[in-house]
């Protein structure tokens, strides 16, 4: 029993689910602002979290511009610069956006931005689909730590982190409230 309790990891809330509802909200009143072309913008969420937001992002902006913004997914799992250091093959999802993305903005979105590499895969990954006029990134919590000179264009909270703690992003589960916690490192009793 001691054992499952030094597995388990309590992490100290940081947003709730209204908090979360509003971040998304705010971020879908900047991409609108900084956007005049709504039409030739496509959400594209990096599985799992990022679909997810993605979708909800969308959907406000429907609701405040009554239009329905192309949606999409885009799997970094074959485009990551660690491929070949892991011990286990990623596991590889469908990726699949609307095309041709020539014109179009591309706006990159996921749950949380650390290092910066999951992101510079997304953007390969969308490159591999056709060349689109720009591409934005929205994240719901930037953490900090970049290892690449990445950053955000929208984003929900940021929260900056020591290395050795966790964020932890509960969106769109099944029977689970949406939060983002942090997990502290544990210290020795």
């Amino acid at each position: 029993m001691k054992q499952t309790k030094q597995n388990s990891s309590t992490a100290v809330p940081i947003m709730d689910a209204e908090a979360i509802r509003r971040a998304l909200q705010r971020i879908a009143h900047e991409i609108i602002e900084r956007n005049p072309q709504l039409e030739k913008v496509v959400l594209a969420g990096i599985p799992t979290r990022g679909v997810e937001i993605a979708r909800r992002i969308a959907g406000f902006i429907h609701q405040i511009e009554k239009i329905d913004l192309d949606t999409g997914v885009i799997d970094v799992a074959m485009h990551r610069d660690d491929v070949g250091t892991r011990r286990e093959l990623p596991v590889v999802r469908a990726s699949k956006l609307p095309v041709p993305l020539e014109g179009r903005t591309v706006i990159i979105v996921d749950d949380v931005l650390y290092t910066g590499r999951t992101v510079r895969a997304a953007m390969d990954a969308v490159n591999s689909f056709g060349r689109p006029a720009r591409i934005q990134f929205a994240t719901l919590i930037d953490r900090g730590h970049r290892e690449l000179p990445i950053r955000a264009d929208y984003v929900g909270k940021n929260l900056p982190t020591s290395m050795n703690e966790k964020v932890q992003v509960h969106i769109g589960g099944a029977g689970q409230r949406d939060s983002v916690g942090l997990i502290k490192p544990k210290t020795s009793e």
